[in-house]
C-alpha cells in the first residue's frame, strides 16, 4: 500500500478545487501592532496585519506581557502536567475565579483551547445526561459539531438564528433532557444570534442553554462578559464558553456556569483530565487581560471606530461586504482561486496581509476576505486597504469587460 500516494492525490485534488491553504511566516513586533515582518523567499517586509482574532491588541498590552513575564521568572514555564496529577497551579484557580466573575457565574474551567471547551464540554454533556437531545444551530463552529458528533447523543440541527424553527423542534423532541447550543457571534458572517428569543424559546422547553461566545468576550458588555452581558442575559444561560485566545490576547478557552456544571465537565471530561493544564504564565497573562478590559472601554471604543470607518471607506469605493453589527468585515470573493489570488496580490504589491477564507470553513461559492480591523489601525491603514481593493476591484471590473 502506497500511503504517500494517498497522500498526494488527496491533496493534489485539493490544489485543483483552489482549497489548498498556504500561511504566512509571519513574525510579530511587540509595540508595533498590527504591522508584522512577512518571511518570505529569504527576504523580509513589513506588512500590516488585517485579519488577526487578536481584535483589540491586547497580546501586546503592557500589562500582559508583564505579568507573563512575572510568571515565567517567578515560576518557570510548565503547569507539570495535567491539573488532575501536578499540574493545578495556584493561577489557574486565580483566572477561573476572574473567568466566574466576568460572567457572573458560581465557578469557571479552564481548557488548553477554545477548540477543547466546546468539544469537550458538549461531548460531556451529550454523553452523560441519560437520553439527552441536543439541539445545533445549523452555523455552530466545527468544534460544536464535533463535541456533539463525539457524545453521541440524539442530535437536531435547527435553522440558523431562527428561533422558532428552534421553538417547533424542541416541541418535538418531547420530555427528553434537552441541550440548546449555539454561539453569540458568528466569525465567519459576523452576524449576531437573538439570544433573548433563543433563551426564552429553550427554558419554555425545560432546556439547557449553552452559548459559545468566543468571539464576544472582551468585545461587548460593560466589562467584556459578551454579548450575553450586553444584552443583560448573562444569568438566564447555563453554560457560556469562551476563550482567551481572541480578545483577550493570550490562549486557551473556558467554560462557567453554577458550580456542580463545572465539577461534573471537570470530573467527567477527557478533554479536561488527560491534557497537560496550560502553563501558570499563560493564566496570569490571561489574568491580567480580563481584569484590564473589565474596566477599560479604550480598546473597544477605538475598535468600533475603526469598523465604522472601514465599512464606510468600502462602500466610498463600491466594496461589497456583507452587513452585520459586529466587528467582523467579510468581503465576498465567491470563488477560491480568486481569493487566494487577491490576498497574495495584496501582500505581494501593497504589503496587506489578509489570510483568504475557503471551503470548509465557509460553504463553496461563499469565499472571502475576512477583515478585522482593531483600534491600532490607523485612518491612513483604512485608507491604503481601501485603496488597494477599489484598485483591484477595477482590474477585477476591466478583466470582465474585455472577456
Amino acid at each position: 500500500m502506497d500511503f504517500d500516494q494517498i497522500f498526494r492525490s488527496q491533496l493534489d485534488a485539493l490544489k485543483a478545487e483552489g482549497n489548498y491553504r498556504t500561511f504566512a511566516e509571519l513574525d510579530r513586533k511587540r509595540g508595533s501592532y498590527p504591522r508584522a515582518n512577512n518571511h518570505k523567499d529569504g527576504k523580509v517586509a513589513e506588512v500590516t496585519v488585517w485579519c488577526s482574532n487578536d481584535y483589540l491588541g491586547m497580546g501586546q498590552h503592557p500589562d500582559v506581557v508583564k505579568a507573563m513575564v512575572e510568571a515565567v521568572q517567578d515560576g518557570g514555564i510548565s503547569a507539570g502536567g495535567t491539573r488532575n496529577i501536578s499540574g493545578n497551579n495556584h493561577k489557574h484557580l486565580l483566572l477561573e475565579a476572574e473567568l466566574a466573575d466576568l460572567h457572573g457565574k458560581d465557578a469557571a474551567l479552564l481548557f488548553t483551547s477554545g477548540y477543547v471547551s466546546n468539544w469537550a464540554a458538549l461531548s460531556t454533556l451529550g454523553s452523560r445526561i441519560k437520553d439527552a437531545v441536543i439541539l445545533s444551530d445549523a452555523g455552530n463552529h466545527a468544534s460544536m459539531i464535533e463535541g456533539v458528533r463525539h457524545s453521541r447523543a440524539d442530535k437536531v440541527i435547527w435553522n440558523h438564528n431562527d428561533w422558532r424553527d428552534l421553538d417547533r423542534k424542541l416541541a418535538a423532541v418531547g420530555d427528553r433532557p434537552k441541550i440548546v447550543a449555539f454561539e453569540s457571534v458568528y466569525s465567519m458572517d459576523g452576524d449576531i444570534a437573538p439570544i433573548k428569543e433563543i433563551v426564552q424559546v429553550a427554558k419554555a422547553h425545560g432546556a439547557l442553554t449553552y452559548i459559545d461566545e468566543v468571539h464576544a468576550v472582551g468585545m461587548y458588555g460593560p466589562r467584556g462578559g459578551g454579548v450575553s452581558e450586553r444584552e443583560g442575559l448573562a444569568d438566564q444561560i447555563d453554560l457560556i464558553e469562551g476563550t482567551l485566545g481572541k480578545a483577550y490576547g493570550v490562549v486557551g478557552g473556558y467554560i462557567t456556569g453554577s458550580a456542580n456544571l463545572c465539577d461534573f465537565i471537570r470530573s467527567f471530561a477527557s478533554g479536561f483530565i488527560f491534557t497537560t493544564a496550560l502553563p501558570p504564565a499563560i493564566a496570569a497573562a490571561a489574568t491580567a487581560s480580563i481584569k484590564h478590559l473589565k474596566t477599560s472601554q479604550v480598546e473597544r471604543e477605538g475598535q468600533r471606530a475603526q469598523v465604522a470607518k472601514l465599512r464606510a471607506k468600502l462602500d466610498k469605493f463600491g466594496i461589497p461586504h456583507m452587513a452585520n453589527e459586529s466587528h467582523i468585515v467579510p468581503v465576498v470573493i465567491g470563488d477560491p482561486v480568486k481569493c487566494r489570488m487577491i490576498s497574495d496580490i495584496l501582500m505581494r504589491d501593497w504589503g496587506i496581509y489578509v489570510q483568504p477564507i475557503n471551503y470548509p470553513t465557509v460553504p463553496k461559492g461563499t469565499e472571502r476576505l475576512r477583515i478585522t480591523p482593531s483600534p491600532f489601525h490607523s485612518d491612513a491603514d483604512i485608507d491604503h486597504l481601501g485603496q488597494a481593493l477599489h484598485s483591484l476591484w477595477q482590474q477585477c471590473a476591466l478583466a470582465r469587460a474585455v472577456a
